[in-house]
């Protein structure tokens, strides 16, 4: 009976074949547009610069998404933000295509325009996660919603962590445009698999002007505390684990010498854990319950980093990421589920697009705080003691938070 719902709900079998599908070409471009940076530019803040253009958006425009998600037909705005994915995909085929010879001293055009590029990417993902995030409880029932979750989110680990991820690094050995050719087929289908889903009316939002409309969603959430706590806690973990993700692929190149396909298969591990993460966290949420299932995130949150700060081994490598994968899922099961059933739905687009700021809008800083961390310490303590460094702050970070839970996190 696990997949009852996958037989007997279309929408929501559209809806996860769409997310899937999606997160295959995510998976792709996580190792594609990274590793294509390092062929343009081996200096860290420029590589930094790229991943924090990919979650500047989130920073930028959570807030205006929440009311034009409330706003507007939240299938729709799916469909169109992946048809400007496959333009943007299609614009860096042609960028690649340009370039004579990879790796080349390109100079810091080719870099900057892939700047924008990610840029461009991220927000229209921003307005589509949003969409897609609040448009699940119109299409499965409220006592469904953990097993909905843990379903979407371990079949968008295998597509977007287990298959996309090695399939981008075979794809860049044969020739560097062909993820982005691919991603562009990829995001099209997405956008058609949305296109069928046939959802009952909702009726639009009832505040007429932008400024009133999102501060309903900011009165909601200053009036439930636990949610306000937990989208700063996911704030903090954001910054420092996107921090470690920015580094990754310095990381696996210079520490643990790994090449495009190393690097896609390093990220195969953690998709493994995403998998297991996402079957498993519905059972275990039910038996320990909200809050000791974030304690046991956190705890491993704090593990896993310290693997990554004091490990120079693949397979060690490859183990922290499985355990990063499976404790994040667990986390975001936990408190997703929490809020789509808690959040009534006419204000749910607002108040995920403010938990969203907070959660995530720290993550461009975290990036960058990254690429800063090690550019400075490598002329003091050698580079590869500087790649291990954000690692350990990560480590710290989560530490004092799981503190912060112990004494402060409480649910009704």
């Amino acid at each position: 009976m696990a997949w009852a719902l996958v037989r007997t709900n279309r929408d929501y079998r559209l809806l996860l074949t769409a997310s899937s599908v999606s997160n295959l070409g995510d998976g792709v471009l996580a190792v594609a547009l990274p590793w294509l940076a390092t062929l343009l530019s081996d200096n860290a803040m420029l590589v930094a610069a790229v991943a924090t253009a990919q979650r500047l958006p989130w920073f930028l425009f959570s807030l205006p998404a929440g009311v034009w998600t409330d706003r507007a037909d939240r299938r729709l705005l799916m469909v169109r933000a992946d048809l400007v994915r496959v333009a943007l995909m299609v614009v860096t085929v042609l960028m690649v295509m340009s370039q004579a010879a990879l790796p080349a001293e390109t100079g810091s055009g080719p870099v900057l325009t892939l700047i924008l590029v990610a840029f461009l990417i991220a927000s229209a993902e921003v307005v589509r996660d949003n969409a897609a995030q609040t448009i699940l409880p119109s299409i499965v029932a409220a006592g469904d919603l953990e097993r909905a979750n843990g379903q979407m989110w371990s079949a968008e680990q295998v597509a977007g962590q287990f298959v996309g991820p090695p399939l981008a690094g075979l794809l860049i050995g044969a020739a560097v445009v062909l993820p982005f050719g691919l991603d562009a087929t990829i995001y099209a289908l997405s956008a058609g698999l949305l296109w069928l889903i046939a959802l009952p009316p909702r009726a639009a939002g009832q505040t007429a002007r932008f400024w009133p409309a999102l501060r309903e969603g900011f009165g909601w959430m200053r009036r439930n505390p636990v949610i306000l706590r937990l989208a700063i806690m996911l704030g903090v973990i954001n910054a420092v684990f996107i921090g470690g993700t920015t580094i990754l692929v310095l990381y696996a190149q210079e520490v643990l010498g790994l090449s495009a396909a190393g690097y896609g298969l390093l990220l195969t591990f953690g998709a493994l854990g995403g998998v297991a993460g996402g079957l498993l966290a519905p059972k275990v949420a039910a038996r320990l319950g909200m809050r000791r299932s974030l304690l046991v995130a956190l705890g491993l949150f704090v593990a896993l980093n310290l693997m990554l700060g004091f490990g120079s081994i693949p397979a060690l490598a490859a183990a922290a990421l499985f355990l990063e994968a499976a404790s994040g899922m667990l986390w975001n099961v936990v408190t997703v589920s929490y809020r789509q059933r808690l959040i009534p739905d006419a204000l749910l687009g607002r108040v995920n697009s403010v938990y969203r700021f907070f959660g995530w809008g720290a993550m461009p800083f975290g990036a960058m705080a990254a690429g800063a961390l090690v550019t400075v310490l490598t002329p003091e303590i050698g580079r590869q003691a500087a790649l291990h460094a954000p690692y350990l702050v990560a480590a710290a970070v989560c530490a004092g938070l799981m503190a912060y839970a112990v004494l402060r996190l409480r649910f009704d």
